[in-house]
């Protein structure tokens, strides 16, 4: 059974005869995609879109059965879940689409111009400013060990990370930790003693940082962190400076797609530097083209990272994540770990 859209939008409905209708699967919230599709709309005025806001699972299932069954799926693709993409184009779903800004694009986010990486997003610890008012905030993660073993007392129950088995992005995000950090498990067992709160969801973290409930989440996705922060002037936010974790959201073309000159065009648009700036500027999602500067851009994060920043690139090897043995092993490992004191 197909999954029902969280939000399904028809941009421009009013067009004249003929008029042709992009389709989007997106994982990005309606509210960060209008910009983008208004901006799109403003050069294209006889396209409408037709949005369907879904979760990454149900946007892979959905191009999956659709694709197999009648042949008819969406127009373009955009989602998080840098594995199920991946496993789209490297399973023969998604096209190669002429790109008129692919030879300015990093090669690690373009996959055979079949899998584009559009957006440039960390992974960050967030704190409560006012339960550090005496206190050093951990800026590295053998720090934030140190803290939590010599501040157990007063900060437990006070941290919070994402439920690896519920949060496919806090999966991804430890397991990149483990081939970055062989110490990584340290910090979990720390985070254990420590009386972590696990969550699926971004939001539930950053509100209860925000408001002082915990003092500290980590491994949080940087764009959503940024948003809340600019809401909530008690949350801080810190950039790992030991390394910092890169993920990107993804889009592509499937092979079914009615509409796929269109989605190439919108595809172009979003990698230009007018989509790129209002990526970052409007839908407050940091953007990946090499020559935008400034605020939320790639080029802003190396100016305060540095060689610290590890991106993940689209490749094959994002595969190994949904090998289900070896998830099944590393989620074991992860369980035990908590419960180790």
């Amino acid at each position: 059974m197909v999954p029902a859209a969280l939000a399904q939008t028809l941009f421009g409905a009013l067009q004249p005869a003929g008029a042709s209708t992009l389709t989007i699967y997106s994982s990005l919230d309606l509210s960060a995609a209008e910009p983008l599709i208004d901006a799109f709309q403003r050069d294209n005025p006889g396209v409408a879109v037709n949005y369907h806001e879904l979760q990454t699972v149900d946007i892979y299932e959905r191009v999956l059965n659709e694709s197999d069954g009648d042949g008819a799926t969406a127009d373009l693709v955009i989602s998080s879940a840098m594995d199920l993409q991946m496993k789209l184009a490297n399973d023969g779903y998604a096209r190669r689409v002429p790109l008129a800004h692919g030879s300015v694009w990093p090669s690690w986010a373009n996959w055979r111009d079949t899998a584009i990486a559009l957006t440039y997003e960390p992974a960050v610890m967030v704190y409560h400013k006012p339960s550090f008012e005496a206190a050093d905030v951990p800026r590295t993660r053998a720090a934030l060990i140190s803290f939590l073993d010599a501040e157990q007392d007063a900060f437990y129950g006070r941290i919070a990370t994402y439920d690896i088995e519920r949060a496919g992005v806090g999966f991804l995000f430890l397991a990149r930790d483990a081939e970055h950090n062989r110490d990584i498990w340290d910090l979990v067992r720390a985070m254990g003693r420590s009386g972590v709160k696990l969550y699926s969801n971004s939001s539930s973290i950053l509100e209860r940082v925000s408001d002082g409930r915990f003092a500290i989440g980590y491994n949080i996705l940087g764009s959503y962190a940024s948003a809340w922060a600019a809401r909530n002037p008690d949350l801080g936010i810190v950039l790992p400076t030991d390394y910092t974790i890169i993920m990107s959201r993804i889009a592509l073309v499937p092979v079914s797609a009615q509409a796929p000159d269109l989605a190439g065009r919108f595809l172009d648009f979003m990698m230009s530097r007018q989509g790129q700036d209002i990526m970052a500027a409007e839908a407050k999602l940091p953007a990946l083209h090499p020559q935008l500067t400034g605020a939320n851009t790639a080029d802003g994060l190396r100016a305060e990272a540095g060689d610290k920043l590890r991106p993940i690139a689209v490749s094959p090897a994002l595969l190994v994540y949904l090998d289900q043995v070896r998830r099944a092993r590393f989620i074991d490992r992860w369980n035990d770990t908590l419960s180790q004191r």
